[in-house]
Order: C-alpha cells, then sequence, then structure tokens
C-alpha cells in the first residue's frame, strides 16, 4: 500500500509541475506590451489605427487593431473591410471566424498585421476576428 502512496504523490508532483510550466509558457507567449519586443504603436491613445492611416504609411508586418464592417467577400478567405477612413483587403482564414455568422452589417474588431506586397495592394493579413456589435 505505502509503494502505491509513493507513485500517487510522484504523478501529482510530476503533473503538478508540467502543468505550472505550460501555464507560465503559454501567459508569457500571449503577451505584446511593452518590453515584449513586438512593434505595436498604433495611431490613436486607444490602441486602435485607421484603414486611412495604414494606406497614407504602409508600413509591413506593423501590428494594427481596425473596427468597422466587412462590407463584401472578394474571394476565399478574402475580404473588403471598411472602417469608415477607407477600404482595405483583410485576408482571414475560416478558422479565425467566430461561430455567430458576421453580414456587412455586423460591425467587427479585427487585430492583424499590415502586408506590403509590391504586385498587389497593401492588405491586413487577419489573426483574430470579433464581433463587436450586430
Amino acid at each position: 500500500m505505502k509503494l502505491y502512496d509513493v507513485y500517487v504523490q510522484k504523478l501529482v508532483r510530476w503533473s503538478s509541475a508540467v502543468l505550472l510550466a505550460f501555464t507560465v509558457f503559454v501567459a508569457e507567449g500571449a503577451y505584446i506590451g511593452p518590453g515584449s519586443g513586438v512593434s505595436s504603436v498604433p495611431d490613436s491613445g486607444d490602441g486602435m489605427t485607421t484603414v486611412a492611416a495604414i494606406l497614407k504609411n504602409p508600413q509591413d508586418d506593423r501590428r494594427v487593431v481596425l473596427r468597422g464592417n466587412l462590407v463584401r467577400k472578394i474571394k476565399h478567405e478574402t475580404y473588403l473591410f471598411n472602417d469608415g477612413t477607407g477600404e482595405i483587403i483583410a485576408d482571414i482564414d475560416d478558422h479565425d471566424f467566430p461561430p455567430q455568422p458576421v453580414t456587412a452589417n455586423t460591425k467587427v474588431e479585427i487585430i492583424g498585421e499590415v502586408d506590403v506586397d509590391r504586385v498587389s495592394a497593401v492588405e491586413v493579413d487577419v489573426k483574430s476576428l470579433r464581433i463587436i456589435s450586430k
């Protein structure tokens, strides 16, 4: 019976150590604030930027947060996004959409990176999409 208790204690300790290490790893990987080395300089004080600001000064791989509407689907995983200041192509993977339907009238927030390609227009490679209001 004592041998069984020793194994259980070792299993509990090992599981706790793995869980703690995983939690620290996840928390560290998700941080993108000061000191993280990720450039996230927005145009306004509230962390948001605008399509007009992106198109005026496109910087490849710049992190952006935009609020507006997906006004139409251009092709598979490619949409036209409008925030009231202009329109830009948004590349959104199917798995990044929420389970709720998104229409042209649905206000969304997208977080992504600017993609500057000399052949095509300036685009946003969307990493996250959330519904703000229907």
